[in-house]
């Protein structure tokens, strides 16, 4: 009896982590809708909650986002965040703040089952804002596994002065 309640336990985790993964499903079975809806999902106007679990849902465990530049002393470093520091880090000031980040570029490598994106940004507090307040490039690595993509890491650098987005990388 003790067997057939631990399968059946077994069994209905299994179908509820299914449920949820069919839920977000059509967001990850195309390397094309994995990256809308990685801009998508962070994006929002003032006040608007974003929708961390789909943001969970397209990190495969271990994934790492990577902001880079240099600081207020010139050094140039990079910080290393889990999808849950970002969203601790980053969620109040895009809640508090409104962002939209508008992929305006897109070059595409792929091989087997990875893909390297480098994916030029702009960045608006509204839609309505008649330029961006910030533009860069987001270098996002992918993994396909069966019928969807992960996105492994995303390493990104703002444009400044010193390094203008070249003419190639914008659409």
């Amino acid at each position: 009896m003790k067997r057939i309640c631990l399968a059946m336990s077994l069994l209905m985790v299994t179908c509820s982590v299914q449920a949820s993964d069919d839920k977000y499903a059509d967001k990850v079975e195309t390397l094309d809708s994995t990256i809308t809806t990685l801009y998508a999902v962070i994006s929002g106007d003032k006040g608007v909650e974003r929708d961390w679990d789909l943001f969970r849902y397209l990190f495969k465990p271990g994934a790492r986002l990577i902001p880079s530049g240099k600081n207020a002393e010139g050094a140039v470093g990079m910080t290393v965040l889990s999808p849950e520091e970002y969203i601790e880090r980053s969620g109040p000031f895009l809640v508090g703040n409104g962002f939209h980040e508008v992929e305006i570029g897109r070059r595409v490598d792929e091989f087997g089952t990875i893909a390297q994106v480098f994916s030029t940004y702009a960045a608006k507090r509204s839609l309505d804002d008649a330029e961006p307040f910030m533009r860069g490039i987001n270098s996002i690595q992918l993994l396909k596994d069966n019928d969807r993509w992960w996105v492994v890491s995303i390493f990104w650098m703002a444009e400044t002065e010193e390094f203008p987005l070249p003419a190639d990388a914008i659409d």
